[in-house]
């Protein structure tokens, strides 16, 4: 399977919800929060460093409970600029 390549767009918001997943993760390790949202922390390295920019939405969903983010602030935050 081919995937279609990610646009600007999509790569930016992949890195603006790696920043508040980064933000919210404060000075908690990453295998702590990663393992307590149940994905490998490398997983959560790529999201964090935009690396993985479309992340599965269980994942997201996953670590934002584990952060304390609600998902419609995840949302709004990381949704594409319409100008």
């Amino acid at each position: 399977m081919v995937r279609t390549p990610l646009t600007p767009e999509e790569r930016e918001r992949g890195e603006r919800l790696g920043r508040m997943l980064r933000e919210a993760r404060g000075d908690r390790s990453m295998p702590e929060v990663a393992a307590a949202a149940g994905v490998s922390a490398e997983t959560l390295r790529k999201i964090e460093t935009g690396r993985a920019p479309t992340p599965a939405f269980f994942t997201v969903a996953a670590l934002a409970g584990v952060l304390g983010l609600s998902m419609d602030e995840l949302v709004a935050r990381c949704a594409l600029v319409v100008a």
